[in-house]
């Protein structure tokens, strides 16, 4: 009989003990929940709630595996500082904190916020060359005729200008993930979700974490918070694929432009002598960006391009280049 009783117990325990290493954690971020360790993926644009408890699968160089319940792929990857021990009055500050800011932010897509950088460049990317000429981008390895970039100008950045003008107040252990190239390392950026879901689409590079390295590299220079930055290079890439330069692109793909003629369109567009702030970089005979060169006084681009500079390196024609391969 005791030896019955032993033996039972011994088969009960590995049970008992599983059930014992079930282990739960506080979420004290609202960080992206990543399909792979590299944080390259992440389906559904899944983050953590704060003050949630999730369940941790495992921990390797400073990233935890933990379980999104309801989701398709339900194991995830995140950094383990998303799971801190902050007391819980911290706690109720900090969310109260994310939802004034929220509020705040809500409706200010088309605003157009006054920087402290006197003078910024807008990179708009045409994304059929940029693909065209970086077909290992993960962005670029499946482009359509339906993806956002095959008819449009796609977002490659705002830059505070000087060009040195870069990495204001960011810690040097970004700065350094930062010119390594290790973007899926950097900091989250803080973003509303309405602004978050439109960037992702505006920049097709957002999915290599693109927009982690502007913020870093050139977003802390703007002068406002991340949300605004964004939502300001938002607003003025609206303002081009909407314009007549939106439509010139368009009925021109496949042909040789020049950049005398491109600047015509400026002019008739946004007002005389505007065209002379905006500049052309090509690649392989195939037009790759246009560079405006802005102010910081206005709410439009009209306005924006009275203060900007009128640089003169540039590139004088180039093939506007259709969506594949």
């Amino acid at each position: 009989m005791n030896k019955l009783i032993v033996s039972t117990l011994i088969a009960l325990l590995p049970l008992s003990a599983m059930a014992k290493d079930k282990r739960y954690e506080e979420a004290t971020k609202a960080c992206e929940a990543f399909n792979n360790m590299k944080h390259t993926s992440n389906s559904n644009n899944v983050s953590l709630t704060v003050g949630k408890k999730y369940r941790i699968l495992q921990e390797n160089k400073g990233q935890i595996l933990t379980l999104i319940d309801g989701e398709r792929v339900a194991q995830r990857w995140v950094d383990k500082s998303c799971f801190g021990n902050a007391k819980s009055e911290e706690k109720k500050s900090s969310n109260l904190s994310s939802i004034l800011t929220s509020i705040k932010n809500r409706g200010t897509v088309k605003e157009i916020h006054k920087s402290t950088s006197k003078q910024n460049l807008l990179a708009l990317s045409w994304q059929n060359a940029f693909c065209q000429t970086h077909q290992y981008k993960k962005e670029c390895k499946n482009m359509t005729s339906k993806d956002f970039g095959a008819f449009e100008f796609v977002l490659h950045g705002l830059w505070p200008q000087p060009r040195n003008n870069q990495y204001c107040n960011v810690d040097k252990k970004q700065v350094g993930m930062d010119k390594n190239k290790q973007w899926n390392r950097l900091n989250r950026v803080n973003l509303t979700a309405e602004v978050r879901s439109e960037l992702s689409k505006v920049m097709p590079g957002y999915s290599s974490n693109l927009h982690r390295h502007e913020w870093v590299k050139h977003g802390t220079c703007y002068g406002t918070n991340a949300n605004d930055y964004y939502s300001d290079a938002i607003n003025l890439l609206k303002q081009i694929n909407s314009s007549k330069v939106g439509q010139f692109f368009k009925q021109n793909i496949g042909k040789t432009v020049r950049l005398e003629d491109i600047r015509k369109v400026f002019d008739k567009e946004f007002g005389a002598g505007t065209g002379r702030h905006v500049t052309m970089n090509c690649q392989r005979g195939l037009v790759t960006e246009l560079w405006l060169h802005l102010g910081n006084e206005g709410k439009n681009l009209s306005e924006l391009f009275k203060k900007g500079e009128r640089p003169n390196r540039t590139c004088y024609k180039g093939r506007i280049d259709a969506v594949g391969f």
